[in-house]
This record gives structure tokens, sequence and C-alpha cells, in this order.
């Protein structure tokens, strides 16, 4: 998992960090990490970083040049897609012989825009990529035990799940929920109850047991706990984002192939097992056009409430009744 190895000043000291992909938050992690490791070697580094599109070689000779105050620096390029043609040839030759007391960090957000200079770096021996992908559902449960351990504490996979379900699937919310907890219960093992005392309150009224309810065709109790999940101050993006995973979950299941063993065909749906026990039973109500219509009304719910839509429990409780509404539809 990305983030959980710390890393020595001669780990990337006259070395090239490549760090690529398209989540943002790892990404972050990752030059943070670098930085940690330049200025834990000399605690008056200084620190420069620039855009891809403004990178020359004579730029990067001016951020990577020792200063009156400290030879030791960390240099970040962010967007390197975005780097000019003409800059290509002077940086791979940087790279390829990089200055003793420089880290250079060259971030690249993923696609297949620069992808020839990638191809370059990795081939040379000063540079280490960090890949930073983006997770599948099934991947959240074992990011937020991995963010426990980070800070010496474990966690049962029970209660990396309901934490997953309660904060949602941004990895810097999540990061943050564990780093708490760990804090809080300083080398103890977080609990199913635990988790529940911090962030349960309700648990059930969260936005996961919104669409949990909802893809039932719970009308009356999907409705009621969107009522619970709003006031008790749930973001309505993270209801929408609860309703496309349930949808995208139900979709995935009726389309794997039949016969596979329960693990491959959680790995195929993209759940962990014990999720996918429950989108078995969903789907079962679902016919695929059923399921098509519904993930047609939660992306247009999805967009009316990061748009124009002024109130967002009345699109949530209009998206409540069209999906409980399909179900059953043959």
């Amino acid at each position: 998992m990305a983030g959980t190895t710390k890393l020595r000043a001669a780990d990337v000291l006259a070395k090239v960090t490549l760090v690529t992909g398209k989540e943002e938050f790892l990404r972050e992690r990752a030059v943070t990490s670098v930085r940690d490791a330049v200025r834990h070697h000399d605690p008056e580094m200084e620190f420069a970083e620039t855009r891809g599109a403004d990178l020359t070689l004579a730029t990067l000779g001016e951020l990577s040049a020792p200063s009156l105050f400290s030879s030791t620096r960390c240099v970040v390029v962010r967007g390197l897609e975005d780097l000019p043609e003409e800059s290509v040839e002077g940086i791979l030759g940087y790279a390829a012989a990089p200055a003793d007391e420089v880290a250079l960090v060259l971030m690249h957000s993923g696609g297949p825009k620069g992808s020839g200079v990638l191809t370059k770096l990795r081939k040379l021996a000063t540079v280490t990529e960090t890949k930073t992908t983006e997770l599948r559902p099934s991947e959240f449960p074992a990011f937020v035990a991995s963010e426990a351990r980070l800070h010496g504490s474990g966690m049962e996979p029970d209660a990396a799940d309901l934490l997953v379900q309660a904060v949602g699937q941004d990895l810097r919310s999540l990061a943050a929920a564990a780093h708490q907890l760990a804090n809080d219960f300083p080398g103890q093992a977080l609990t199913v109850d635990i988790v529940k005392r911090y962030f349960g309150g309700r648990a059930e009224a969260k936005s996961f047991a919104v669409a949990d309810a909802a893809f039932w065709g719970r009308r009356t109790q999907a409705l009621e706990e969107l009522r619970w999940a709003l006031d008790g101050g749930t973001a309505p993006v993270l209801v929408t984002s609860a309703f496309a995973g349930g949808a995208r979950g139900v979709a995935r299941y009726k389309s794997a192939p039949r016969g596979m063993r329960e693990a491959d065909l959680a790995r195929e749906v993209g759940v962990p097992p014990w999720k996918l026990r429950t989108i078995r039973d969903q789907s079962r109500g679902w016919s695929d056009g059923g399921i098509a219509r519904a993930i047609r009304a939660i992306a247009q719910a999805d967009a009316d409430i990061k748009g124009a839509a002024s109130d967002a429990s009345y699109t949530l409780e209009r998206l409540v009744l069209t999906v409980t509404a399909l179900r059953d539809q043959r």
C-alpha cells in the first residue's frame, strides 16, 4: 500500500523520484515522504517546486543550485505531462546524473500525455517510480488497516469495513479517521465497537445504509435513513456516491461469469466477500434495464447536487423514490 514505507535520505538524494497516477492524496503523500526524508537528513534543507510547463534546464539548474543557507534541496515538478518538448532532452540528461545534494520529484498525473518521457525516465538507474493507482472499492478496508498500522495500531477487518462505510471512500478522510482512532487508542486493536463509538453514532443512518435500503426496494426505510443521514451531517455527495457504488455492484454481479468461486467473484465485482452476499441477494430483484435506468438516475442526481440543484434533500428523496420504484420492474 502506498505510503507505508519510510524513506531515508539515501533513497532520494542524488536520485529522481517519479510519482505517477491519478490518486491525488497518494501523490501528495509520496512528495511528503521525500521531503521528510531530506529534512530529517538536513533540517536546514530548502524546498522548491514548479510546474512542468515552466520547466527548462535553466530553471531546473536554478531550483537545484545550492544557496547561501543550505546545499541540500528538495525540488518538486508538478504536471510533468506538460513539459515542453524542447526541455525533454535536458531533463533526461539531468535525471541520468542528478546533483548529489538534491532530491528531485517529478509528478505525472496519469494519462497518455507525456508517456514518452515516462518511458525514458523509467529506464534510468537513478529513477525510482512510485505508482499511485486509484483504489478499487474492495481495497479501501486494506488501506484503512494500513493507515492504522502506520500509527502503531491494528484494526480488525470488520472494523476497517465499517469505517469505510461510515466515512466514505475519500482517502484523505479515511487516513484522518484512522489517525484519530490510533491516536486515541495507542497500541490497541481497533475494534468494531471503537469505530461505532467514534463514527457510528447511528451507523445505519449513513449513506451506505440509505443506498442499501433503496436497492432492496425498501422505500420507507430508505427515506427514514436518508433523513437520519442528512440530519447527522452526512454530505449529500456521499449519498449519491453510495448509490453509485451500489448500482455498480449489482451491475457487475449480474454481468460476472457464473460458476466462479466466491473470493474470485468478489474480486470481479470489486467488493469484499461479506458485501458480495448482500449484492447477490439484492440483484435478484433487478433487471438489466432497471439497473441501467437506476445508474442514469444516480448520475443525474449527482450532477444536480454538484451543480444546479438548490435543494439537495429534495434531489436525494427523488432519487430514493426513483430507485425503489425501478426494483422488480421486468
